[in-house]
C-alpha cells in the first residue's frame, strides 16, 4: 500500500553552548489524507477559545491553559503521533570521533527519524526555519537520511506560523524540554499541561526512555 506522512520537526535547547543540560529533537506525524482534517479542528479549538496566537510552549500561560489543555487532550484523541530523543549534552565527545558539533547533530537527526521507517512508504520532512544556514542544512539532512531507504521523499524548511502541525510540534516538544531542562519549574499552568500529557500517556515520569507508540521517548546513551 503506497502510504505518505508527514514529519514535522523541532528542536529544543539543541545549542551547543545554551546552559541547558539535555538537547531534544522531536517530531509530529501525520498521514497525509488526515493533515486537513486535523489543521481543521485544531483550528476550531482555536477559535473555541478565542485564541488567535501562534501556539508556542514558550507563550503559554494560566490565561489560555484551558486552550492548550484541550489541545493536549486532541493530540490523545487523534493517529497523530509524537516522538523525541533527548541526548545528555555534558557526554557529546566530538573530539573521539573526529567530527564537528554540526556532525554530531545530523545524526540525533538520523536517529530520531529513522526509526518504524516502512519501506513502502513516503515521508515528507518539514524542519522550522531557525537561521540563516537553514536552507544549507535540510540539503545536507536528506542526503543522510536517504543513504540506506530513499523513503524520505522530501525534505524542506518551513515557517512555523504556516503550520499547526508543526506548532503543535513546538508546544509538546517544549513540554519534554521543560519538564527535565527547567528544574525549578515556576510556571503553574506548564506543569498543570506535563501532568496531563503524563496521565494521558499513563507515563509517570518524561525524562526516562519510554517506547509508547503515542507518545515516544527515547533517551540516547551516548559512548
Amino acid at each position: 500500500m503506497d502510504k505518505t506522512f508527514n514529519i514535522y520537526c523541532d528542536e529544543s535547547c539543541h545549542l551547543e553552548n545554551d546552559y541547558k543540560n539535555f538537547m531534544f529533537l522531536g517530531s509530529v506525524s501525520c498521514a497525509c489524507p488526515q493533515i486537513k482534517r486535523n489543521c481543521k479542528r485544531i483550528d476550531e479549538l482555536k477559535k473555541e477559545h478565542n485564541f488567535y496566537a501562534e501556539i508556542k510552549w514558550t507563550k503559554v500561560s494560566h490565561s489560555k491553559l484551558r486552550f492548550y489543555l484541550d489541545l493536549v487532550d486532541y493530540f490523545f484523541d487523534t493517529d497523530l503521533k509524537f516522538r523525541a530523543i533527548g541526548i545528555d549534552k555534558s557526554k557529546i565527545n566530538n573530539a573521539d570521533f573526529a567530527q564537528t558539533y554540526d556532525v554530531f547533530y545530523y545524526k540525533m537527526y538520523y536517529r530520531l527519524l529513522h526509526y518504524k521507517i516502512n519501506p513502502f512508504y513516503s515521508y515528507n520532512v518539514y524542519l522550522d526555519i531557525k537561521d540563516t544556514l537553514s536552507a544549507w542544512k535540510v540539503r545536507k539532512l536528506r542526503e543522510i537520511l536517504n543513504i540506506k531507504s530513499g523513503v524520505f521523499r522530501n525534505v524542506q524548511n518551513i515557517r512555523s506560523h504556516e503550520s499547526l502541525l508543526m506548532q503543535l510540534a513546538d508546544f509538546l516538544m517544549g513540554a519534554i524540554s521543560y519538564n527535565i531542562n527547567d528544574s525549578e519549574h515556576k510556571n503553574i499552568a506548564k506543569m498543570q499541561i506535563i501532568e496531563k500529557i503524563k496521565r494521558h500517556a499513563k507515563m509517570p515520569d518524561l525524562g526516562k526512555t519510554n517506547y509508547n507508540d503515542k507518545l515516544n521517548l527515547f533517551f540516547i546513551e551516548l559512548k
